[in-house]
């Protein structure tokens, strides 16, 4: 069976490849996991976050986003003794912040959803990389993105935390063509 070369060996990554990865995430609450997440990998392997996604679902409230958003100072000391996350206050800080801003743009447009996906034409990006030397680590779609999310007073996504996020949720199928997900990824979006 032929993957992504970036699965590698590790069976934590062969099931976030082979179930997740690239596939269309159109559920709100998912949507602002996948936000948590890759905002806490920023400087970090994807294999470490992974290895702590049960410990931040139950630390991040099953990553409630209306709860989250009205987290204290007493939740953020909680948070930073809290072994099975990334413990840095800057990150931890920054999920609140952008729980806020998310609630915000599901006021503004009905759900976090329609506003994401607005920005790929409500429809993933289907690319054609045959190796992973061509996978692009941020796009025009993924600059307009972030640029957006920091207007509305998100931290943590930058243009390549976003290309990430879109990669992770589906926005864009990043599966090379010899990976056996490429194509039951791209036939998930019609």
């Amino acid at each position: 069976m032929n993957r992504c070369q970036w699965a590698g060996t590790d069976p934590l990554y062969h099931r976030y490849h082979d179930k997740e990865w690239g596939v269309p995430v159109h559920n709100d609450r998912k949507l602002f996991e996948f936000i948590i997440l890759e905002g806490a990998q920023a400087g970090l392997s994807w294999i470490t976050v992974l290895k702590k996604r049960a410990a931040y679902k139950e630390a991040f409230d099953n990553f409630d986003f209306n709860k989250v958003a009205k987290y204290k100072e007493t939740k953020v000391k909680q948070l930073m003794n809290n072994a099975g996350i990334i413990r840095n206050q800057l990150k931890i800080r920054s999920a609140i912040k952008n729980a806020q801003a998310f609630i915000k743009i599901r006021e503004e447009f009905g759900t976090f959803n329609k506003y994401i996906w607005q920005f790929v034409g409500n429809k993933p990006i289907q690319n054609k990389w045959r190796n992973m030397k061509e996978l692009p680590a941020t796009s025009a779609v993924s600059d307009e993105l972030s640029k957006d999310l920091k207007k509305r007073g998100f931290s943590f996504v930058g243009s390549t935390i976003i290309y990430a996020h879109m990669q992770a949720t589906g926005m864009v199928n990043d599966h090379t063509i010899d990976c056996f997900r490429y194509k039951e990824v791209k036939a998930l979006s019609k």
